[in-house]
């Protein structure tokens, strides 16, 4: 079996990629393949906010991420000044910078890019989205 490290760049509706990620990450547990860790960087760091509304007839990939995350025990990183760039802090760093809202609750955790290199190094496969 295969163990992979996910690197997830896009924004979760502004394109497929976010969604492709999910599936492949899916399909991988699924089939018995390790998924080491699903890392969030540039835009795909918004894929943790927990502020996003998903009309009722669409897809919630927010939910997706969360279930597989709980179902399969797969790590959700988010780095943590791409995503403080576009708004998307934990409770801490709200309360840190006196911000009233923050938007990155578990499973989905905030971390450094050297998290990044830990993954890749424990990782058969790298794949970008």
């Amino acid at each position: 079996m295969s163990s992979f490290t996910l690197l997830v760049t896009s924004a979760p509706f502004t394109e497929q990629n976010a969604y492709s990620a999910y599936r492949f990450a899916l399909a991988s547990v699924q089939a018995k393949h390790s998924v080491n860790g699903i890392f969030f960087y540039q835009s795909g760091t918004l894929n943790g906010s927990s502020l996003q509304l998903t009309p009722s007839n669409e897809f919630d990939l927010y939910a997706a991420w969360q279930g597989l995350a709980n179902d399969y025990n797969v790590p959700l990183m988010v780095c943590v000044s791409a995503a403080n760039r576009r708004g998307v802090t934990t409770a801490q760093e709200a309360l840190d910078s006196d911000t009233p809202h923050f938007s990155l609750t578990p499973p989905f955790e905030s971390v450094g890019l050297g998290e990044l290199a830990v993954l890749m190094k424990n990782s058969d496969r790298l794949i970008q989205f």
